[in-house]
Parts: structure tokens; C-alpha cells; sequence
């Protein structure tokens, strides 16, 4: 038999059962694409984070990251728990450069507290989702649609902002309504949220990905990182940067609290950093046979 270590974190909380759930194998050296798919069906958390040696040496460590059904590019709340647990285990310093399919990510880890930063170009198309189809697809009336758009740095999202926080909680996800409109177009999965976009604003979130086949998401780093770049691609100012706080899965049970901020340079986006905490709650084995 071959033994794993395994550790369960929360990430973008200070308090256990917060946040975001996370399975980190912090050596995965040995196991298969099927193995590491298998292990995030048995843990059946939104992503389990398997840590392997880095194809460059210059390079902290190589990240890989699935969700129960699928190999995922990037992800927010598993790049930066990861980095949390590495470093509490003694296994890396205060800043890692992980290799992840998007490309290379930096993390600066400060005790419970990690920041990740993404070089990635933010994307967006040339359309934007109908808002009477999305607010079917929410169960809300249209004129609680702000506005609504795709975008996205390292994974695709649409945004919809709706008119408060009121509005937020009403929101009953209709899977069938989105798949027959909305999720046909740019982004498969929809991120809502009310609040201000300027700089040091408070919003109020929640979030479907596609990969949770119908479930809500406690904390999406890489749809923070979006917003971000957001902001900072409707400002376009030189060398600025633009910081959100973005509160989620409060109706889930499991408050999450991120930090998110974006950088221009010369009118163009540099980069986008997503921050939070992360509590270790447990750790333990798994066993696979030869």
C-alpha cells in the first residue's frame, strides 16, 4: 500500500468551518492523473490541491487542482491554502511561485494570511448576457439587475450585479433556466454581488461555478481576482491600484472574507492579487494500493 498524507484547511476565514473547504496532499509525487481525480471525488470538496515537485527548479513548487469532476487550470481559494499549508508545515518560506496551468502564480504567506498574485490578462468578449435572462436565472426581477457582463482572469465568470444586498439573499439559482440561456454564452458560471465598485468597497457576494453541477460556492478566489480587474480596467489609471473586500457564503453558514486588488500600469492591467486566511482544522492518510 502507498500512504498519502492529506491536510483539510479553510480558506478566507480566521475561524474553523468557515470559508472555503480544502484537501491538500502536500506530496503527490507518485500518483496518477485517475488517482488525484478519484481522491477529489472521495473528499468531494469544491477543489482538493495535489503539490508536486516544479517542472523548473527557479520555481517553488508545481500545483495541480480538481474539483470531483474535473482538472481545473487555476483556482483561487486552493492556490492560497495551499500556500498557507506548505508554509505552517515548515516546507516553504514567506513567498512560493507555484506552476499552475494559467502560468505561474506568486504567493506571499504572512502567518495565517496568503496573497496570491496573477499575471494572467484579464478577458472579456464583446457581448454582454441579457438581463432578463439572467434574472430568470436567479429567480429575481430584472430591475434588480444593475448590470451584468463576462470577464475573467484565469477562469471565466459572469458577473451580475444586483441593486443590495437584499437582493443578493432573494436569489434562488434555477440551474435549467441558466443552462437554456445565459450559460451558453462566454462563462458557464455566475457570480452575484451588490455593492460599490471603487476603490476600497465593500461588496457582498455569491457564486454557482459550473463545476459544483447546481451547489454555491462559500469563497471564488479566481471571481474576486476577475472583479478586480474589473475595476481597474474601467479606472485605466497609471500605476494604480485598486483594493476590494469582498464578503461571501454567509447564507451558506460559512462566511468568507477576501481581499482583492488590482494593479494598472500605463493604462493597462498588471496584475491581480486575491488575500486571505486560512485555519488548518485536520489532517490524516489515505491509502492506495500498489
Amino acid at each position: 500500500m502507498r500512504e498519502y498524507t492529506f491536510v483539510l484547511a479553510d480558506v478566507f476565514t480566521e475561524h474553523a468551518f468557515g470559508g472555503n473547504q480544502l484537501a491538500v496532499l502536500p506530496d503527490a509525487r507518485g500518483l496518477s492523473d485517475d488517482e488525484m481525480q478519484a481522491l477529489a471525488r472521495e473528499f468531494n470538496f469544491s477543489e482538493s490541491a495535489f503539490v508536486l515537485p516544479p517542472d523548473d527548479p527557479a520555481h517553488t513548487r508545481r500545483l495541480r487542482i480538481f474539483t470531483p469532476g474535473s482538472e481545473l487550470p487555476f483556482a483561487g481559494h486552493p492556490t492560497v491554502g495551499t500556500a498557507a499549508v506548505l508554509a505552517a508545515r515548515g516546507a516553504v518560506r514567506d513567498r512560493l511561485v507555484l506552476e499552475e496551468g494559467v502560468g505561474l502564480v506568486t504567493v506571499e504567506v504572512a502567518g495565517t494570511f496568503s496573497r496570491l498574485t496573477l499575471a494572467s490578462p484579464y478577458e472579456t468578449p464583446d457581448h454582454y448576457p441579457s438581463v432578463t435572462a439572467v434574472a430568470a436565472a436567479l429567480s429575481v426581477p430584472p430591475e434588480d439587475v444593475v448590470e451584468t457582463w463576462y470577464g475573467g482572469v484565469g477562469l471565466p465568470f459572469c458577473f451580475v450585479r444586483l441593486a443590495d444586498r437584499a437582493s443578493v439573499d432573494r436569489t434562488v439559482f434555477d440551474r435549467a433556466a441558466w443552462q437554456a440561456g445565459p450559460a451558453d454564452g462566454w462563462a458557464a458560471s455566475i457570480y452575484v454581488f451588490a455593492g460599490h465598485l471603487t476603490d476600497g468597497g465593500r461588496l457582498y457576494a455569491r457564486s454557482f461555478p459550473d463545476m459544483l453541477e447546481g451547489g454555491e460556492d462559500p469563497a471564488t478566489g479566481s471571481a474576486a481576482a476577475g472583479l478586480a480587474a474589473t475595476l481597474a480596467q474601467r479606472h485605466g489609471c497609471r500605476a494604480q491600484e485598486y483594493g476590494l473586500r469582498i464578503d461571501q457564503g454567509v447564507a451558506m453558514g460559512r462566511p468568507s472574507d477576501l481581499h482583492a486588488s488590482a494593479r494598472t500600469r500605463d493604462g493597462a492591467l498588471a496584475s491581480v492579487s486575491v488575500g486571505g486566511h486560512t485555519v488548518i482544522v485536520g489532517e490524516g492518510t489515505v491509502r492506495l494500493p500498489d
